[in-house]
Parts: C-alpha cells; structure tokens; sequence
C-alpha cells in the first residue's frame, strides 16, 4: 500500500501506459484538428482552405525598426517644422515613448526622396537599388503594431504575441502546407548583422506546435549545422546503420507511448542524414554565374545579408517552404553623424541591391507569382528627435511605419496607408499587424480564422481573435 502511495502523478501514468495514460493520450490526439498528424516525414505537403495564391514565403526581417522618414516617408511639412516642438496631441497620457517626452523637437530627414517607376513610388536617396524594383512591390505605408519595445515587438509581428510561448509565422505556414523539401526543412532562418536579434530563438520558435515546425537556423560559413560532418572514421555505411538503429528505437517507443514527439526525432535524424549531402551543395554558392553574383554583391564563402538572399532564393529552389532573414543593428538612437548618419547609411548599402536583387532574380525565373517577399523592422521611428547630447536619433514609434511586399498575389506597384502631414498617424488605409499576418495566410491558402492548433483548452491561432484581409493590396 505504501509503495502505491509513494508513487507521484507522473509515475503513475507513465506505468499505466496501456490504461490511464493511453486514454488520455487519445483523448488528447483526437482533440487536434486536421493539421496534427504523426507521419515520419518533418512536414508533409498539405493543401490549404482553399487554392493559394503563393506557396512560399521569404521574410527580410530588419531587425532594429528602419526609420520610415530616412527611407520610405518623405515629409516636405516635418522638414519645414524641424527644431520646433512637437504637439501636446503627441503626448496624451496613455501614450509612452522609449526615451522621449512632452516638449521633444520634430526633426525633419535631410534624405532626398524620388518617385520611381510607372507606380512612382517614392524612395529616398538611400535605396536606388530598392527604387528600380518599384513596379514589382506593394508598399504601405500604414502600418501600426501594439508594442514598442525591441524584443517584444519582434514577437509581435512574428508569432502575433509579445510574450514567448507562440508559434512564429514561419511555423504556421510549415504547419498549414508542410514543406515540399525532402533534404532540407522547411523553415529556415539565416542571420547577418554584428549580433543576434533581441529575443533570441523565441523569434522562430514553433511553441506548442510540434517541434518539428520551428525554423532550423542555418550559419554562413563552415558547415550550415554544427556537427553535421561526420566525424574521421565515419563513412555513410556505417552512417545510415546508426540511424537505422535510432530510428528503430525510437519507433519501439513511439508504438508504446503515440508521443508525437518521437516521430519529430525520429523525422530529424532522417533529415540530418539527407542534408549531410544536400546541405553543402546548397551553400556553395560559387556555382552560381558571375552576374548573378555581383547583381546581388554575394561573396562565396562568405557571411553576409548578400549570400543569404541569394541562398534564400536557392532554398526557395529546393522546395523549402518559408525562408526568414536577419539583419541586425537598425536601432536609430543618436546615430553618429547628423541626423540619422553613417550607421543607417552603412546599413543600407548592406541590404538595398541585395534585396532588389532577390525580387528580379525571383521574377526572371518564374518564381516571384508564387513567392512572397516581405521587407520590415518590428516598428518605426518618431517623427521627433532625441535629446542627445552629441547626435540626434528617433525614438520607437507603433502607430505609423512601412514595410513592403513584392510576389504572391500582391498588387504590383501599389501605394497603401496614408499618414498625416508629420507622419505620427495613419490617417487612412490602416493595416495592423493581425491584418498583414491574415492578408499572408490568405494569399498561403488559408483562412486565418480557421487556421488553428488546440492549446490548453482552447483553439489558438496566428491572429489570436483579431485580424482582417486587407483585399485592397491584392492583385
């Protein structure tokens, strides 16, 4: 009676897992919904709500919040008012700023802006190379997001929360459609930059979906995967009777305990197996001809935002269903040099060809139709200056930003949000984070409503209960 008694709750059911444990074991698998399954591949090919517009996604995350003024935005009344002070209207007493307050100066961009293409739409001085793809992207320019600091604010418009726990948007999509890459995941993430973005690993994250959906990050140089060459003495005979042994292994277990879990492992053995050949094949970007090379100023070998827009466009290839790229070091507080200087304009030499280039290398193949090519920071910048000592810079600002769009059903050429004439509200054409998220799911195949993973009870989604498709950007 006493042994009986000393037994814990987590005991108890794993001895009974022929009784209690494998009744509430099915109880809890016939609660997924059609998406959760128990295949052996990582993630297999699905079809969604109804017939998509595209079916994969690159994601050129600028992590920092680019300022909108200096690139997209272009304010003749901001530069006009430069040095005077902001409107109380700015400051109510529900709204908060990272490092300004009431009596913070407007500050006018000094950046030249040009309309460009048959679209004319408007760039600065700093993107020629983003100006010459005008006719081929969607931008708005009405953005808002609900947080305002970095690391949240990079949950929020990847999983939809501000808090860790969530499903990125990456993991959705692989969840939704599976991937159509048998040598190599289905969601990757690449990074460039001096550091990693704020929040970490949380960014790509797949929460409480199966683990099998969380992007797999792939490094720049040496091998993409720590520890996927084979060790001296390993040949792949040997090799494929290791995995073979795990996998039968991991099978017995899985029969006894239907832990989804298992089958994730198992799935990724057998893919580490594969990307041992597939994965240096993909890297070694050297096969590629000189002029694509140089239009996206990739260097074989090394690690830079270059080589990872063209590797996303050659995983894009190979049948990986969601690509995630980030730059680092947008941030824009007293940047050194006047008025948002050498930082930003360093970071944009990085970025602008690079991604340009993306965009007409996807259209000359044929794949831009049925890619989605997304450019954004987490938030955007203040239409008031700092109080720095030394140089001025833009605070954190959610209530109006851009970002742009090219491929996948998104109307080319399009100019969308409107903001006032200081660019502190949109004043029309409103998209909120929930609206890009669903108006992406829609263009995916899915309606974002339907879209969902039972969680502790309840039936979650990417748009949590918020959201709309904003038809009016779509082709």
């Amino acid at each position: 009676m006493s042994s009986v008694l000393e037994q814990t709750r987590r005991h108890f059911f794993s001895d009974c897992a022929m009784g209690v444990g494998s009744i509430a074991l099915a109880n809890l698998f016939a609660n997924q919904n059609l998406y959760a399954n128990t295949e052996t591949e990582v993630a297999p090919t699905r079809l969604g709500h109804f017939t998509p517009k595209a079916k994969n996604v690159i994601y050129l995350f600028m992590a920092g919040g680019p300022s909108q003024f200096e690139l997209f935005s272009d304010k003749p009344k901001l530069r006009e008012l430069h040095g005077q002070p902001a409107p109380d209207s700015f400051f109510p007493k529900e709204k908060s700023f990272a490092f300004i307050g009431r009596g913070a100066k407007l500050l006018g961009s000094k950046r030249k802006f040009k309309q460009h293409g048959e679209s004319g739409i408007p760039f600065s001085e700093l993107l020629p190379h983003t100006g010459e793809i005008a006719d081929d992207i969607c931008m708005l320019n009405g953005i808002v997001t609900d947080v305002f600091n970095h690391g949240p604010a990079k949950l929020f418009m990847n999983t939809g929360f501000q808090v860790p726990g969530r499903p990125s948007l990456g993991s959705w999509v692989t969840y939704g459609l599976g991937s159509e890459s048998q040598n190599l995941p289905g969601f990757v993430v690449l990074q460039s930059g001096p550091r990693g973005p704020r929040a970490g690993n949380a960014l790509w994250s797949s929460g409480f979906l199966p683990s099998s959906y969380q992007g797999v990050p792939f490094r720049g140089t040496g091998d993409p995967i720590l520890n996927l060459t084979s060790p001296n003495g390993f040949n792949r005979e040997r090799e494929r009777g290791f995995y073979d042994l795990v996998g039968d292994l991991n099978q017995q277990r899985y029969d006894l305990t239907q832990d989804p879990e298992i089958k994730t492992r198992i799935a990724a053995s057998e893919m580490a197996y594969k990307m041992q050949t597939s994965a240096p094949e993909l890297m070694d970007i050297s096969s590629e001809p000189k002029h694509i090379l140089e239009m996206y100023g990739a260097e074989p070998g090394a690690n830079s935002y270059a080589n990872n827009c063209l590797l996303a466009r050659r995983m894009i290839e190979r049948g990986v269903r969601f690509v995630q790229l980030y730059h680092t070091d947008w941030d824009h507080h007293g940047n050194k040099g006047d008025n948002l200087g050498e930082p930003l304009e360093k970071r944009c030499q990085e970025v602008d060809a690079a991604s340009a280039a993306l965009v007409k290398d996807l259209k000359q193949r044929g794949l831009l139709d049925d890619t989605i090519v997304i450019w954004s920071g987490e938030f955007g910048r203040t239409p008031m200056g700092e109080e720095r000592e030394e140089y001025p810079g833009r605070d954190h600002h959610i209530d109006a930003f851009s970002l742009w769009v090219a491929g996948g059903g998104f109307k080319p050429g399009c100019l969308y949000g409107k903001t006032d004439e200081l660019g502190f509200n949109v004043i029309d054409e409103k998209i909120h984070v929930h609206d890009l998220h669903a108006t992406l799911l829609h263009q995916l195949g899915f309606d974002h409503e339907k879209l969902t993973f039972r969680f502790q009870g309840r039936d979650f989604r990417l748009t949590d209960v918020h959201g709309r498709v904003v038809e009016e950007v779509l082709a």
